[in-house]
């Protein structure tokens, strides 16, 4: 069964009902969609040379140098194909290279192997920063990733026995938001001065004397079934579409689009200096064109959605969080 406490008016809710809204419109105007799958991609552009009539991306319609943009991804997916089909359109060639890492996307940023990457929200972005003394900034948002608690055998959260074990991610942002997630279902209480970043040490009260198992994200999912394991806190996007799992499945079901998860939105990041690149604008209209979002829908019936949020409030956000991070 799914817990879902009703929702708290924020940004992110009003620029998903702008968006739905906006959608609706040009595809009663006959926009195709583009039936395909989406997963947040990991993006490295390298800007090319090569010739050929697009619209700049300034809008003023006048021809302009085409841009190629070479793109590494954590995994292959169809929503690939709807990306570098509408990048092509507003003309930016994209080549995709599946790097399979949650750790090099950032580095070769830094090192200058890639100019940009897409696999990360902006607290583990924070992390990452503080962590490296890296200047990495978001140039625009992307997705955010509905979050929950599952379970192999359970309905109900109250169903958890004592001593029950949970995997949680064992990375400092997404090993705390499962914790905040849950705190939010009453399995247990952490410290209010925890910050963005509670760890189990910041656990103040475990009723259940649950026992959490850090896990690599990306491969939690693979442990569902474990039966040693009484649960898992993790992204709805998360698991193979042949598992069959979806948002009605969660024992508890956490509100991705409330204020408080501002921190979990994804982001393009791009080094410092090359925030103003001009590829940033066509990807950008890339990510807002209604094929992309029907794609988005398509995998993931809600589970990741699309959301626009200024890039001031996003790096305002970075720097309090990279801040508390320091």
């Amino acid at each position: 069964m799914s817990e879902h406490t009703g929702p708290e008016p924020s940004e992110l809710r009003a620029s998903i009902a702008s968006g739905k809204r906006k959608r609706r419109n040009l595809l009663i105007g006959g926009v195709a969609v583009v039936a395909v799958a989406a997963i947040a991609v990991v993006v490295s552009v390298v800007v090319g040379g090569q010739n050929g009539a697009a619209d700049a991306a300034t809008g003023s319609g006048a021809p302009a140098e085409r841009l190629s943009v070479k793109i590494a991804v954590s995994e292959d997916t169809q929503f690939q194909d709807a990306v570098k089909e509408v990048a092509a359109e507003k003309g930016l060639d994209v080549e995709w290279v599946n790097v399979k890492d949650w750790v090099l996307p950032n580095t070769e940023l830094v090192a200058g192997t890639v100019d940009a990457n897409a696999f990360q929200h902006i607290l583990y972005l924070s992390a990452f920063n503080a962590e490296n003394d890296a200047d990495l900034t978001p140039v625009f948002s992307t997705v955010i990733t509905q979050w929950g608690i599952f379970s192999k055998t359970l309905t109900d959260v109250n169903d958890l026995a004592d001593g029950a074990r949970i995997a949680i991610p064992d990375d400092p942002s997404n090993g705390g938001r499962a914790l905040n997630i849950l705190a939010a279902a009453g399995l247990i209480e952490i410290a209010a001065d925890a910050g963005n970043f509670p760890t189990v040490e910041d656990v103040t009260a475990n009723d259940k004397n649950l026992q959490f198992v850090p896990l690599p994200a990306t491969s939690i999912p693979q442990q569902f079934d474990d039966p040693s394991l009484a649960a898992v806190v993790v992204g709805t996007s998360y698991f193979d579409p042949s598992q069959g799992i979806t948002k009605d499945d969660a024992l508890f079901l956490d509100d991705s689009l409330s204020e408080k998860n501002l921190p979990y939105v994804n982001v393009i990041a791009t080094r410092a200096e090359d925030k103003d690149n001009p590829a940033w604008k066509i990807l950008e209209d890339t990510y807002a064109d209604p094929r992309v979002a029907e794609a988005l829908d398509d995998e993931f019936a809600g589970n990741s959605i699309l959301v626009k949020v200024p890039v001031k409030d996003l790096r305002d956000k970075l720097a309090e969080l990279q801040a508390e991070a320091e």
